[in-house]
């Protein structure tokens, strides 16, 4: 997909990806970039409630070390 750059640094998101990921005019988008790729991420409402339940059947100490082993990659 390809959207256009205004003068004053603006774009439009596309209305599939708007419907496939329910993002809402006022949504909060965070902008990542590592030096070659940039990532936009939806940024939820409720951040600690979009994160509930995501290591449900892991076991929490597993879910953490496999979080700690993930951010040591990135860095």
């Amino acid at each position: 997909m390809e959207t256009t750059l205004t003068d004053r640094g603006q774009t439009a998101v596309p209305a599939r990806i708007r419907r496939r990921f329910g993002l809402k005019a006022g949504q909060k988008l965070e902008w990542i970039e590592d030096g070659k790729v940039i990532y936009v991420l939806p940024i939820p409402k409720d951040p600690i409630g979009a994160f509930r339940g995501s290591a449900k059947g892991k076991g929490l100490v597993r879910a953490l070390l496999e979080s700690r082993a993930e951010d040591a990659g990135k860095g």
